[in-house]
């Protein structure tokens, strides 16, 4: 419990407004979104400059008290859960874009920038940025930095890291430092933006962020191919690229993602498919015919028993839905559920889904999958009630198992959604000790009192 010293002088630093401590207004900030992690914050403060967010930091370490920094909480690893004797540092008040440089390719945001509100700026300048996590209409790109989200749109434009040119960031010490800049070239010395990028706030509190941001396509196609089987919407990827065509969206979803979009907003995809492909490519207009002439008959070779092509804006809306509320769809079905993110060489993808099945028979539990098809990404939804203790076990052992099985083919144990808690028991099985203890070297030589996030990517 913070002593009235204390919380009189956060209040001084931010307002007070911009600092609670009663029950109702920190119950939001005790969770994580689709996890059983929870934990209790002293307080939660919003800074709205880097100033304060300095301030906070030193005045904070005087009374040893730890900060959990945290955006929109749209994280589904335990990243933002407060841990040991900690206030939530909350930056969803500094979320002012301060430039918007189309003639260089760059904007200059602050952190709790929502990514979809970027999006809607820079398209009436022609331009936007590709990462386009499923929460992006709610996620703030500071998160995103954190985290190191990905998208739809990454196989082929990337994931945060590949646009973050720098960033201002408070240290634990309370200093301020700012790594790289406009320039696209790699910066002189130690890249420590990438360090930064995907250290889920550990490292440092992030304040203001440069982007590289890029023109509109000059056009685009959408696509939707319907399968019987998995085995033959994977064969269709690879003909794909064997092609020599890199879409912009390749998207997978299983069966049960069918029938849940289908229940909660219905696009008429036929209930008993076995997989369905969102197939978007951009580009030149003179491409785009020919592009989309192969990719119908690489699906017919490949079995596909429905193939559209979308002519108009709604139709293209029609063919993303099923994607952007996959997440949302099966809150109707389910009292609980955990999203996984393992990821494989695209040449497993199949070998990869039909472990995921294997894992659910054999420890009786009910999945469904998305999938980054493009490059080998999959959410596996395993859907549990948390009241159910026993259910709850099989939960956990079939996480652990999507882990293994992941390694197993050469893969990861997450592929753009972090470490955060959920994930640190797994780390080590990636990675010999000796690079772990690399991480850990990291961790002391930015943080040697553990006063950020604590508890985060690997424990205390």
């Amino acid at each position: 419990m913070l002593s009235q010293t204390v919380i009189k002088r956060l209040k001084e630093i931010v307002g007070e407004k911009n600092f609670v401590t009663g029950k109702a207004d920190l119950f939001p900030y005790t969770y994580g979104f689709c996890t059983l992690l929870s934990g209790d914050p002293l307080g939660v403060v919003s800074p709205q400059t880097t100033e304060q967010v300095v301030e906070l930091v030193k005045y904070l370490n005087e009374h040893n008290i730890k900060v959990i920094p945290r955006g929109a909480g749209t994280n589904v690893i335990g990243g933002t859960i407060p841990a040991e004797e900690s206030v939530v540092i909350s930056f969803t008040r500094m979320n002012k874009i301060l430039e918007i440089d189309t003639e260089n390719f760059v904007t200059v945001v602050q952190p709790g920038v929502v990514n979809f509100d970027l999006q809607l700026e820079l398209e009436k300048r022609g331009f936007y940025y590709p990462p386009d996590p499923s929460s992006a209409k709610v996620a703030t790109l500071g998160g995103n930095l954190a985290e190191s989200s990905g998208g739809a749109r990454c196989f082929k434009y990337g994931v945060t890291r590949d646009y973050i040119l720098g960033v201002e960031v408070v240290l634990p010490n309370g200093k301020v430092i700012n790594t790289g800049g406009r320039n696209f070239k790699s910066e002189p010395g130690y890249d420590l933006t990438r360090i930064l990028n995907g250290s889920e706030g550990t490292l440092g509190l992030v304040t203001k962020i440069i982007l590289r941001v890029l023109p509109l396509p000059m056009a685009r196609r959408m696509m939707l191919a319907v399968y019987d089987k998995v085995e033959d919407a994977a064969q269709t990827v690879d003909g794909i690229f064997a092609a020599g065509i890199a879409p912009a969206t390749l998207e997978m979803l299983d069966n049960f993602f069918i029938n849940t979009t289908e229940d909660f907003c219905p696009t008429g995809i036929p209930r008993d498919a076995g997989a369905a492909l969102i197939i978007e490519i951009d580009g030149y207009p003179e491409d785009m015919n020919e592009q989309v002439r192969i990719i119908g008959e690489i699906t017919r070779k490949a079995k596909a028993r429905d193939f559209k092509i979308a002519r108009s804006m709604g139709e293209v809306e029609q063919i993303l839905t099923p994607r952007k509320v996959g997440f949302g769809s099966i809150a109707s079905i389910t009292p609980s559920y955990s999203i996984n993110d393992i990821a494989v060489p695209r040449s497993n993808f199949s070998q990869a889904f039909a472990g995921i099945k294997k894992i659910a028979k054999d420890l009786n539990v009910k999945i469904g999958v998305l999938a980054h098809a493009g490059d080998g990404n999959f959410h596996p939804f395993i859907l549990y009630d948390q009241r159910n203790k026993e259910e709850v076990e099989r939960v956990h052992a079939a996480e652990q198992a999507l882990c293994e099985m992941a390694l197993s083919f050469s893969g990861t144990i997450t592929g753009e959604q972090g470490v955060g808690i959920a994930k640190r028991k797994h780390l080590d099985k990636q990675f010999k000790p000796e690079a772990m203890e690399a991480f850990r070297k990291i961790k002391r030589s930015f943080d040697p009192q553990n006063r950020f996030n604590p508890g985060k990517i690997f424990d205390s």
